[in-house]
């Protein structure tokens, strides 16, 4: 039987009995009994404050209006079809340019199409802009079985963008999107005008592991490095668990909207003159508690999940094209990023931002626009 190529509209529109379900769970939450010493919300060490995660929790359950933002993301046309038998969601935005690119924006996790709410509209007045779900994420659920993983959704992306009538095309991506977008690249140096890789200084921490360790560094610079290191590492067990036993974290995250809440709230904390700033001073509160809200509704605090297990467990290597014109945006920036990342200064537009951290289009997002146009336009 052919696969149905359709691209069928989409529009949110979450029941009413699960949004007062989520009130109704957050409301007889069973807390952690509080452990004395542990009363600073903004001492993240440990892990999320309880003191903080009840200040959020409760703006959740009272203050928080779902219907808004859900009639705020429906303001974007938007999309699902069905490759190799899974379901994808895509946000469209066509722009009223006639010279307009068209430009995958990738996200990873926790992020969702929601990252780039506000991005969106700085870019549309130069390209028309594409925003898949990776499978298992948002309404790119449920997923229809085992064995997706990196490779094998960037070849969906990529018939995603022929479905919509774009032969060629520039990406932009971080986090887990950075993968795709490189891949993507590599695979089809003919349709992939030019990549854009967002990132900051959580490199660094794949030095040795992912990404080779840079040659030629002073000892001082060794040791900037391995303090980077040690400290990605202390922020990595959601990772273990996530590449290793998805099933068992995946049950809490779907039973308990506060383990939801805490497991991606925690993530989106930055530094900043070394205390930790918390997430809803990092990011817009509401815009962050719509993509843990969409993780909710959807349940794909499970399914996404599974994501990091199959490509933790695919073989497959990084890569990224060199035959296709590449620039890189980093935030909150490191004096030895390039020299770490970039040693022969290969990549073509480079810039760095003191401000911002692992989630530009949320927490900088005109910075990040700014870049987008510029490397685009030098290539173009």
């Amino acid at each position: 039987m052919n696969e149905n190529n359709a691209l069928t509209p989409f529009r949110i529109d979450i029941p009413q009995a699960d949004i007062d379900d989520l009130r109704d769970r957050l409301a007889h939450t069973r807390w952690p009994l509080p452990v004395p010493g542990r009363d600073d919300r903004t001492d993240f060490s440990r892990g999320i404050p309880l003191v903080y995660l009840k200040e959020l929790a409760e703006y959740w359950r009272d203050g928080f209006d779902w219907r808004a933002q859900e009639e705020k993301l429906n303001e974007y046309e938007q999309f699902t079809t069905v490759v190799d038998g899974q379901t994808f969601h895509l946000v469209h935005v066509r722009s009223t340019n006639p010279q307009a690119a068209p430009l995958m924006l990738n996200h990873g996790w926790p992020g969702s199409f929601v990252d780039y709410q506000r991005l969106i509209p700085l870019l549309t007045d130069e390209f028309h802009v594409v925003v898949p779900s990776l499978p298992g994420f948002g309404f790119s659920t449920p997923l229809s079985g085992t064995g997706w993983e990196l490779a094998r959704t960037t070849e969906a992306y990529a018939e995603i963008m022929t479905r919509l009538g774009y032969e060629r095309f520039a990406a932009h991506g971080t986090d887990v999107g950075a993968g795709t977008t490189g891949r993507l690249a590599a695979r089809y140096p003919e349709r992939v005008i030019g990549t854009h890789i967002g990132s900051d200084p959580r490199w660094l921490g794949l030095l040795g592991d992912i990404f080779p360790y840079p040659d030629g560094l002073s000892d001082d610079e060794k040791a900037q490095i391995e303090a980077v290191r040690t400290e990605d590492a202390a922020e990595r067990g959601y990772l273990e668990m996530q590449n290793h036993r998805p099933d068992t974290i995946g049950a809490a995250l779907t039973d308990s909207p506060v383990g939801q809440l805490a497991w991606i709230a925690e993530k989106f904390k930055t530094r900043a003159g070394g205390a930790y700033r918390t997430p809803d001073e990092s990011v817009d509160r509401d815009q962050l508690l719509t993509n843990i809200s969409l993780y909710w509704f959807t349940r794909s605090g499970a399914s996404s999940a599974q994501f990091y297990y199959e490509s933790e467990h695919s073989g497959l290597d990084v890569v990224m094209a060199s035959r296709v014109p590449t620039g890189w945006a980093v935030f909150d920036t490191h004096p030895l990023m390039r020299r770490a990342v970039d040693p022969g200064k290969a990549i073509g537009h480079w810039s760095e931002f003191s401000e911002g951290g692992h989630f530009p289009a949320m927490e900088e997002p005109e910075l990040l626009a700014d870049d987008i146009r510029t490397f685009f336009r030098g290539i173009s």
